[in-house]
């Protein structure tokens, strides 16, 4: 035996000094192998809907709902199926109801313990012992494991169980119990979550969002564009600070920044009020926002349009110091004509809408106004000093990636870049060409520099990284050949705001290009699967999300009101479970008082997109191949215990 060898044997029977231990160990290992797969809930492009994304957080995608009626089938009615459901999602807030309006409150605390029990016995029971109790409320722990383990040596069981509920009644800890047992259930419906991109910009709650996933127990998180301008942004990159105010201003949500985060916008608001007072700002109205006072209305539009002509500027410098981000194509406010009211973009004159740019230097049409450094220096000031958007920030790095592997599926936002033929698109960055998975890892690294480094310079070249992936069109999270925000603004020609897609996506369904895709992140492409978001599905125009006979699926569908009009839904939602892997489509969710009042659900049409001959197990799973290479290196102690290369220690 070779002496690391020895060396890994020996620090493994520190912690199984005996044959006994090493072989309990073992048969423990080898037990849970045999466990259903435990369930993943996959959600994308959230985009600040928090209403919609905590209940769908809390209703698993329907999988609460679904062991509801595994447990009690017909036995109990839709009605009352539907209350325990939304007792599950809301316990507090429906408890205060029912206090309110129930009659004989205790026989409905019994009756209601007695069926969160039942459940909790079946969403416990795909797991060991030892995960249920970690997961167990403090509080409530030892009665909770006594109600939900079966206990052979008690003879009449049924009054066992009873007696604990009415005691739990009768001292009046009813309704801590039952909020302990909801929430425990949906903690064990789901086992992970995976959240794949665009939390941020376009909804009012992205702050809510992250707070949310800030206390949940297992996730990851593929940073998607819109993060990522929101990481820079954080890390005090001034071209992304621009971008995410004016993202907030276009979609009626600056808010979100003053009040969700604390962020003093008083600087920019000046500006526009002193400088673009007389400026006309009409295309600069909130989409998707009618709820205004007409002087708030006035005052936003200009601080609009404010922040957007620093956006552009800042876009200019940053293009400029970055020749090989070959973005020159988006230097566009040299490009205007004044006079004539155009502008040449491609090489083709077009007309323009709005030339009132009070602080644009034709001459030198880059560099800010003294107005404008000032107010972004205290903005930019305001960022770095925010501690609720660090501590999301810090929180979205740490758990977050630009893609992820697990359990044999591929998890990105967007895309691999692929040139015309298919093949994987080169990319220059910082002098080396990358592609494929390579091209994912180098952004990765610089993006972390960006926020993290204490070297000047290397932390400017990830900041400046972190907007090339925001924007670029060989960025694997944006995969546009451009990204036309001042077109959208100024121009009225459709055709010169059209934004063509990266090949990846005219190849969603071509079988080669997937395999060759999970092959260079190594995959077999046998059994694997690509999950990705970022291009809402339109499935009102009879779009499929199941691409390539159910290798690659998009599952953005529109969590964004933004969205909806054009896919038709309000999202999707994937759940891989034991059973297989389930999609589901959510209709518009209406309200959280809605929900627990009139007890609606998000309506969702599902469909299996894939189901096993035989039911999925801890042994089909990344954590299965773990305790395979356990229990070959417990076999291995056993050995050295058995030939006497170890001594057995008491």
């Amino acid at each position: 035996m070779e002496n690391n060898d020895i060396r890994i044997l020996q620090l493994l029977a520190a912690q199984y000094p005996t044959i006994a231990s090493a072989s309990t160990e073992i048969i423990n290992l080898q037990s849970i192998l045999n466990l259903p797969k435990a369930t993943e809930h996959f959600m994308t492009d959230i985009h600040g809907e928090y209403e919609q994304f905590l209940h769908v957080l809390k209703n698993g995608s329907g999988s609460v709902r679904r062991k509801i009626n595994e447990e009690f089938g017909n036995t109990l009615s839709e009605k009352d199926k539907k209350s325990l459901a939304t007792l599950i999602y809301y316990p507090e807030e429906k408890l205060d109801m029912i206090q309110a309006e129930e009659d004989n409150i205790n026989d409905w605390y019994k009756i209601t313990l007695h069926r969160l029990v039942q459940i909790t016995k079946r969403v416990a029971s795909k797991y060991t012992r030892s995960k249920v109790r970690k997961a167990l409320p403090k509080d409530f722990a030892y009665v909770i494991e006594e109600l939900i383990t079966e206990k052979e040596e008690v003879q009449n069981k049924e009054a066992y169980y009873n007696e604990i509920i009415h005691t739990i009644i009768r001292i009046d800890r009813a309704p801590e119990f039952i909020v302990a047992l909801s929430n425990l259930i949906r903690r064990l419906v789901i086992d992970h979550l995976h959240i794949i991109g665009d939390v941020f910009d376009r909804g009012p709650g992205p702050h809510i969002v992250l707070e949310t996933l800030k206390n949940y127990h297992s996730l990851d998180f593929q940073w998607g564009n819109h993060d990522v301008v929101w990481m820079g942004a954080a890390a005090g990159s001034p071209i992304c600070i621009a971008t995410v105010i004016r993202m907030a201003a276009r979609y009626g949500n600056l808010d979100t920044i003053e009040e969700g985060y604390g962020i003093n916008l008083i600087p920019l608001a000046r500006l526009a009020m002193e400088v673009y007072g007389e400026t006309n700002c009409e295309k600069f109205k909130p989409k998707y926002t009618t709820e205004y006072d007409p002087k708030d209305l006035a005052l936003e539009m200009r601080m609009h349009k404010a922040i957007a002509i620093i956006q552009f500027k800042l876009e200019g410098q940053l293009i400029k110091r970055n020749p090989e981000f070959m973005m020159d194509d988006r230097l566009l406010l040299d490009k205007i004509d004044y006079k004539d009211k155009t502008i040449i973009i491609h090489g083709k004159r077009y007309e323009i809408n709005d030339t009132d740019f009070p602080t644009v230097d034709p001459n030198n049409p880059y560099e800010l106004t003294e107005e404008e450094s000032q107010a972004m220096d205290r903005i930019r000031h305001a960022f770095l000093r925010c501690d609720m958007l660090q501590d999301h920030i810090r929180f979205i790095y740490s758990k977050g990636s630009m893609y992820k592997i697990y359990n044999s599926n591929l998890l990105y936002h967007g895309c691999v870049p692929l040139d015309k033929d298919g093949s994987f698109k080169k990319v220059t960055v910082f002098g080396k060409e990358y592609s494929g998975k390579a091209l994912y890892d180098v952004l990765e690294n610089y993006a972390r520099k960006g926020y993290y480094s204490k070297d000047k310079e290397e932390k400017k070249k990830g900041q400046d990284i972190l907007y090339f992936i925001w924007a670029n069109p060989n960025s694997p999270v944006f995969g546009k050949a451009k990204m036309a925000t001042f077109e959208n603004y100024f121009v009225d020609d459709k055709a010169a705001r059209h934004e063509e897609k990266n090949k990846y996506y005219e190849l969603l369904d071509d079988e080669n290009t997937v395999d060759n895709i999970m092959k260079e992140f190594g995959l077999n492409p046998g059994y694997s699967h690509i999950i990705n978001g970022h291009v809402p599905i339109e499935q009102k125009n009879g779009e499929n999300p199941i691409k390539c006979g159910g290798k690659l699926m998009i599952i953005d569908g529109g969590f964004s009101k933004a969205y909806q009009g054009k896919t038709g839904i309000a999202g999707y939602t994937l759940v891989y479970s034991s059973h297989g892997i389930r999609l589901a489509a959510h209709e518009p969710f209406e309200s959280m008082e809605a929900a627990i009042v009139k007890e609606t659900d998000v309506h969702s049409d599902e469909v299996m997109v894939e189901s096993p001959q035989f039911r999925l197990r801890v042994a089909d799973t990344d954590t299965g191949y773990e305790i395979r290479e356990s229990i070959a290196q417990l076999e291995e102690l056993l050995t050295a215990y058995r030939d006497g290369t170890l001594v057995e220690k008491e």
